[in-house]
């Protein structure tokens, strides 16, 4: 340990077991009776002049003029000014204070006025300690910021880095107008399982837990949507969920293994439908946070005015690497099309699924502003419905911000037979791969006894956010992101 930083540890501990010697331990203290908030005083200051407040929150700073001391009060609407005179506190009083420390917590009653150069402040006639801080905050030496001690205590960054509590401010919000527009919508919020009985065979692979009292293996669920549509499936006609799903993969800055998903799914509309709808949502949710639907996003300017791009995968490729879908005669010949175009290609890829390389490698990258890309090849798509007249497609889009995919949809595959056929064929290649994955009889129940046409669309709420809030990591949105442990 540093010397000098271990010498404020001992000297700060000192300090409390001398308070705590004389019975005064801050630690004792229950509450305080706040009546305002710093940003409060500063935005109703011209009714709040003279008048008597009281603050509390984390001193942040304090500079000595003698007999008198200034010092900022940080609390979570903001900073104040804290004016802390001898002669009205008492020596005593005042002795006290000035052995506080950079991150004790106080309480303090006074006046609200302005300084002579201006600054709204409380003019203070009375203060307490209400909690000491035994550390210093790391602004006292070189500041916070190394990222991976940012993410690791977050408690820290949250009180030195202002920028970094705004961000997560705007999560609050962006989430609250996500609920409050899909209400406004008629969607009713509903809860469904963390806990899964069996993998489904899903691309995704689970995290694996137990119950113990039931001695059965669970798994933490990969997403929200067969326990949404078994609600439509019962009677409701909107339903939503934002909800944490779990994925044992990779990470990155696009990827955590705990993520927050928003789904929902109406009855008797269909894909198109679902495109309206997001396009509504998120420029609500852009005025709401940000004040316009046009952001600022890694030097990039995003616009989310409705309407978006929309265009089939086929034309995306055709549009951007010029090949044509509809000119390869067979399998063979897609994948000699795509390998033509220096992208990976798999020996039995098949037609739908070399479109797929072409466009996840050379098409999405460049979707920058806001773009719907539909009708997605039936290999890729198990739970969408096929596309009238071609078969080989399904009415499924998705839609890319900034050349990412930022959401799902699809029109709903409701038939029950063709589900199972996929899930089977779903389950078949997991097994091979060596996963024991099982067809979800239960929802397959569901859909016997009859499913409405429904459009259905799942969103990454932790990317919308990085949107929000122009970050670049999703680590930067979460507030406790998953870590290595700290060797």
């Amino acid at each position: 340990m540093d010397q000098d930083f271990g010498e404020l540890l001992r000297i700060r501990r000192d300090k409390l077991s001398a308070l705590t010697a004389e019975g005064r331990s801050p630690y004792l203290v229950t509450k305080y009776d706040q009546t305002h908030h710093a940003a409060e005083i500063k935005d109703g200051f011209d009714g709040l002049e003279g008048q008597t407040v009281r603050v509390c929150g984390r001193q942040m700073s304090k500079r000595d003029m003698g007999k008198a001391f200034f010092s900022d009060l940080q609390d979570t609407s903001g900073r104040i000014q804290l004016y802390v005179k001898v002669d009205d506190l008492g020596e005593e009083m005042f002795g006290e204070f000035k052995k506080w420390d950079i991150g004790d917590i106080l309480g303090a009653e006074g006046t609200a006025f302005r300084t002579k150069r201006g600054e709204i402040s409380v003019h203070v006639t009375k203060i307490e300690l209400l909690s000491k801080s035994l550390r210093p905050l790391p602004e006292k030496f070189h500041g916070l910021t190394d990222t991976e001690t940012r993410y690791r205590q977050r408690y820290l960054d949250l009180i030195v880095n202002p920028g970094v509590r705004d961000t997560f401010l705007k999560r609050s919000k962006a989430i609250s107008a996500i609920r409050g527009f899909l209400a406004d919508e008629g969607f009713l919020e509903v809860e469904t399982p963390i806990l899964h009985m069996i993998d489904t065979g899903a691309d995704a692979r689970p995290f694996k837990t137990h119950h113990n009292t039931l001695n059965l293996p669970m798994l933490l669920r990969i997403e929200l949507e067969l326990y949404l549509k078994r609600l439509v499936v019962g009677g409701f006609d909107r339903v939503f969920e934002i909800g944490r799903n779990f994925r044992n993969e990779g990470m990155s800055v696009k990827h955590n293994p705990e993520f927050t998903m928003c789904e929902f799914y109406q009855a008797y509309t269909d894909y198109r439908g679902m495109m309206d709808l997001i396009e509504r949502l998120f420029y609500h949710v852009a005025v709401t946070v940000c004040g316009s639907p046009v952001l600022h996003y890694q030097g990039e300017e995003i616009d989310l005015t409705p309407p978006w791009k929309r265009l089939t995968m086929a034309e995306a490729v055709r549009e951007i690497t010029g090949a044509d879908y509809s000119g390869w005669g067979g399998d063979a010949e897609a994948r000699d099309a795509v390998r033509a175009l220096n992208v990976p290609c798999g020996e039995r890829f098949t037609k739908g699924e070399c479109l797929v390389a072409l466009f996840e490698e050379l098409c999405e990258p460049k979707l920058i502003q806001p773009t719907i890309v539909m009708d997605y090849p039936v290999e890729i798509s198990p739970l969408a419905k096929r596309t009238p007249g071609n078969p080989l497609f399904t009415e499924r889009f998705e839609f890319f911000i900034y050349g990412r995919e930022a959401g799902n949809a699809f029109s709903e595959l409701n038939d029950p037979i063709d589900q199972r056929k996929r899930f089977e064929d779903q389950v078949a290649k997991r097994r091979t791969q060596g996963v024991d994955a099982r067809v979800d009889e239960d929802f397959l129940t569901a859909m016997e006894i009859g499913m409405p046409p429904t459009g259905g669309l799942g969103f990454g709420v932790d990317r919308l956010i990085m949107l929000l809030t122009d970050s670049p990591s999703i680590r930067d949105v979460l507030l406790f992101p998953t870590m290595k442990p700290d060797a």
